[in-house]
């Protein structure tokens, strides 16, 4: 019962980050550059939100994981909408960025 009322709500599980990333998925973090030199996951790329749309070239295969990341979880799930409404197919919102580091760490 619970589960069909998910399914109706649109609920999924949250993605297994850490799987993402060992098929070649990239963290975008969001935040802003003093954000970011603040602390940032290793290895992620900072484009700041409101440069996002102007930088998506540096994000070159549509098709690969993508996992957006900001401080609490609002900008990166406006990254993920601008991503997805430019044909990006395999984006995630990750949510904060320490919480997403934790989880894969």
């Amino acid at each position: 019962m619970i589960a069909k009322l998910k399914e109706l709500l649109g609920i999924k599980p949250a993605p297994n980050y850490k799987e993402l990333l060992k098929e070649g998925g990239i963290i975008v973090d969001v935040r802003t550059k003093a954000e970011f030199s603040s602390g940032h996951i290793k290895g992620s790329k900072n484009i700041p939100l409101q440069t996002l749309p102007a930088n998506l070239n540096k994000l070159k295969d549509k098709d690969k994981p993508i996992i957006t990341c900001c401080a609490s979880g609002m900008r990166s799930a406006s990254g993920k909408s601008v991503l997805k409404s430019n044909g990006f197919s395999n984006v995630h919102n990750g949510g904060s960025w320490a919480r997403l580091n934790s989880r894969i760490s």
